[in-house]
């Protein structure tokens, strides 16, 4: 039979166990430091959805092929017009006229135009 030294030291130790896990797995699972912020209209997300609109315009012959062969460059900005900012994704080519095109998106995502005129 154990007496009270003995039972209290295993106790103690499966107390201690016990919170050691508890304790120790909540940082584990609660991924600090993430909000819905992380859906937020981001530059990279810009420059995704103008390159899958900039595909879609090659496939249907608004934009001629030479925009996929003739690539050099894309470009992510933030324009303020009319005290509104915007994502403007330009995507440009070694030669031709126009030179480069144009996407325009809001700051929260929206679509607001494109230019392949160059004017």
């Amino acid at each position: 039979m154990l007496n009270k030294i003995q039972s209290f030291r295993i106790f103690f130790i499966y107390f201690i166990s016990f919170l050691m896990i508890t304790m120790g797995t909540a940082p584990a699972f609660g991924h600090g430091g993430k909000s819905h912020a992380d859906n937020a209209f981001t530059a990279f997300k810009a420059l995704r959805k103008a390159t899958a609109m900039y595909d879609k315009l090659i496939a249907k012959g608004t934009l001629p092929e030479i925009w996929e062969t003739g690539l050099v460059k894309a470009e992510v900005a933030v324009r303020t017009r009319g005290g509104k900012s915007e994502y403007v994704v330009s995507f440009h080519r070694a030669e031709g006229d126009p030179k480069t095109v144009w996407f325009f998106f809001t700051r929260d995502g929206k679509y607001a135009g494109s230019n392949f005129t160059g004017q």
